[in-house]
């Protein structure tokens, strides 16, 4: 196995603190959004090897496997995904709203991403959409106290968020909200929303976010939201839905076409290994509206945190739907037997909290390791670990 060094992206929405406290070091000042763990190639893992003939070496995670797709992951994983690592596993800090966005299924994924290299649309264009071919099921689980939004809400809920803050240019989507059935009302709304005249949306919004800031209460995160992006169209599609607080150690599964944004607080996130997101607002960045109401699904559900599942190995494992990825929590004491982490699959392994030994590599809060398919691993010490790996 390897210990894992990471890049950290330091996108504006970043918290500036949480990322630091957890690794032990002084904030720079600048914004610490994620730090990937994997094999993207936007900034892949890099790993530290010593071999007979360079010695001691840092060579991407990327590198590694192209070098020994068996070797690395398994000839199971390679036959299931090919000769890469099928998921990325991130820490996340969120210290302003990321953008209302939405992820397509993997037909949605191919079709998308066909159609755009066809017509020549460059990889890095800020109005490419598609940067893949794969879809991005995704897990965030708390390791602090955590808000987000996560799917519609029933219509006749939104209307009545939206009626109370008593702003005349919110009637016309509270009637539609009223006036038809769930998924027609959501995407009539979502669509009026998105495609308004935006001095007027702008005016809207800031009249909205006044009055959610005098009424608090549940309305109290919409006027965060909009002091963040102010007169952002986001803003009235938040609204449309559910707010979730996770307590540590609670998560969130995210599916395609289930629109979602993460507020604040600080996690770890697991997610097929694809970069395809659609905006909804939020976000300074283009918004592709013909796809975006394509991809999603208007429908009402209700956010389903998960809590893990807890085996007598002493795993606890978040249940998903995933193929790709599978994440489970280990809580370690001093002096109970060693965890058996040995898997037929490649395992990323991180600390949150504590001291503790991956097979030979001592791990503090923010360190990770990497583990080959079918190498013999356990791990010790008073702590917490996290375990990303591939579905059985």
């Amino acid at each position: 196995m390897d210990r894992l060094s990471n890049t950290v992206r330091p996108y504006a929405w970043g918290s500036t603190t949480a990322i630091p406290a957890l690794l032990g070091i002084a904030p720079t000042g600048e914004p610490q959004a994620e730090m990937w763990m994997g094999a993207h190639p936007g900034a892949p893992s890099r790993l530290t090897r010593t071999t007979a003939t360079t010695g001691e070496t840092e060579i991407p995670l990327t590198e590694a496997i192209e070098t020994d797709p068996e070797g690395e992951l398994g000839a199971d994983t390679v036959a299931r995904f090919g000769p890469r690592l099928p998921f990325l596993l991130k820490l996340l800090a969120a210290g302003a709203p990321l953008s209302v966005q939405v992820h397509p299924n993997l037909e949605q994924a191919r079709e998308g991403y066909a159609d755009e290299e066809a017509r020549g649309v460059p990889i890095d264009a800020p109005h490419r959409t598609y940067k893949d071919a794969n879809h991005k099921p995704e897990l965030i689980c708390a390791l602090t106290p955590f808000a987000g939004l996560c799917g519609f809400r029933p219509p006749a809920e939104a209307a009545e968020a939206m009626e109370a803050l008593g702003v005349d240019s919110l009637k016309p989507y509270v009637d539609l909200l009223r006036a038809h059935p769930e998924e027609a009302a959501l995407r009539e709304v979502l669509t009026a929303i998105l495609g308004a005249e935006p001095a007027e949306m702008a005016a809207t919004v800031t009249e909205a976010a006044a009055a959610a800031e005098r009424i608090g209460g549940a309305h109290a995160p919409y006027a965060r939201i909009a002091h963040h992006f102010p007169g952002d169209p986001g803003v009235l599609a938040a609204m449309l839905l559910n707010y979730v607080r996770l307590q540590p150690g609670e998560a969130l599964f995210l599916d395609a076409g289930v629109p979602h944004a993460y507020l604040d607080g600080l996690g770890v996130e697991i997610m097929a290994n694809s970069d395809n997101v659609l905006r909804c607002g939020l976000t300074p960045k283009h918004i592709d509206v013909p796809e975006l109401l394509r991809i999603v699904r208007f429908e009402a559900t209700e956010p389903g945190v998960l809590r893990p599942e807890a085996a007598p190995s002493g795993e606890e494992l978040y249940e998903t739907p995933a193929d790709e990825f599978a994440l489970s929590r280990y809580t370690l004491a001093t002096g109970a037997a060693p965890a058996e982490l040995t898997a037929p699959t490649p395992q990323i392994v991180l600390c949150t909290a504590g001291s503790v030994t991956v097979g030979e590599l001592a791990l503090a809060p923010g360190k990770s390791v990497f583990v080959p398919a079918g190498e013999p691993v356990s791990a010790a010490g008073e702590g917490t670990l996290f375990r990303a790996t591939v579905a059985a």
